[in-house]
């Protein structure tokens, strides 16, 4: 009897072992349909085995499965195989690790995202922002305030995330800003001078509510969004440095 037990045991190991290589070759079986792979690729979930995982890590250069796989390494805390990963000579591979890696929050891994916040492939760039967005550490300010000195669209990104830990640090770069010829930064901009600006600003805020300014701010996957004046934005932040400034808090400089 516990002879046949153990035989038991053996076969379903084999059996199981045989299932997961199966759903392992079907996933990466570019005959079947992209529905066939993915479902192959879901019923894997939760496997550790390292023959799982590293086929997972392969997978991630396959784009019909790339987000399940990523999504497959993310729920076995696949660490060693995104920071491999954020290596890869795919621009689409190294965006994938670098957005995943944020998610770990790990200190060790900020200095990697800030560099591939560097990334001549604008995906990866701000995949990588978006990363760095993701700690809830005050240890990644600096690296986004010094992303956000460059302006564009990683800039704007990196200072947006930036401005919500409220830091004063991030009023000269928002002033800077201002001065460019980029909406979505100038739109930034005023925002946090309203926020954190001082009777200083002013003078520069009422120029250019003085003529209307209407833009048009390309949303993020929705093309074009509706037109925006930055003429009203700039009253608006006025309006936030009077009331400050009337109830007697103290100016930011």
């Amino acid at each position: 009897m516990k002879q046949f037990c153990v035989f038991l045991i053996c076969a379903g190991g084999l059996s199981a072992f045989t299932a997961g290589d199966d759903l392992v070759g079907r996933m990466l079986d570019e005959k079947l349909t992209v529905a066939q792979r993915n479902d192959a690729c879901f019923a894997l979930r939760g496997n550790r085995s390292p023959e799982v995982v590293s086929a997972m890590r392969g997978a991630l250069a396959s784009q019909p499965v790339r987000a399940c796989a990523s999504r497959n390494l993310r729920a076995v805390d696949a660490i060693d195989e995104f920071r491999g990963a954020l290596a890869s000579p795919q621009p689409e591979v190294r965006a994938e690790a670098a957005r995943q890696l944020g998610s770990f929050e790990r200190p060790e891994f900020i200095e990697l995202l800030a560099k591939a916040a560097h990334d001549p492939n604008m995906l990866v760039a701000t995949n990588a922002v978006m990363g760095l967005g993701d700690y809830r550490d005050r240890a990644v300010l600096p690296y986004l305030l010094d992303l956000a000195k460059a302006g564009g669209v990683v800039g704007v990104a990196a200072l947006s995330r930036a401005a919500q830990f409220n830091d004063p640090a991030t009023l000269p770069i928002a002033r800077n800003l201002l001065a460019t010829t980029d909406a979505p930064a100038k739109l930034l901009a005023l925002k946090i001078m309203g926020d954190q600006g001082d009777a200083g600003d002013l003078p520069r805020l009422r120029e250019m509510a003085a003529k209307s300014q209407p833009v048009a701010v390309r949303g993020r996957g929705f093309g074009l969004m509706p037109v925006v004046d930055l003429s009203r934005v700039a009253k608006g932040a006025i309006a936030e440095i009077e009331k400050r400034t009337s109830n007697g808090n103290p100016e930011q400089k």
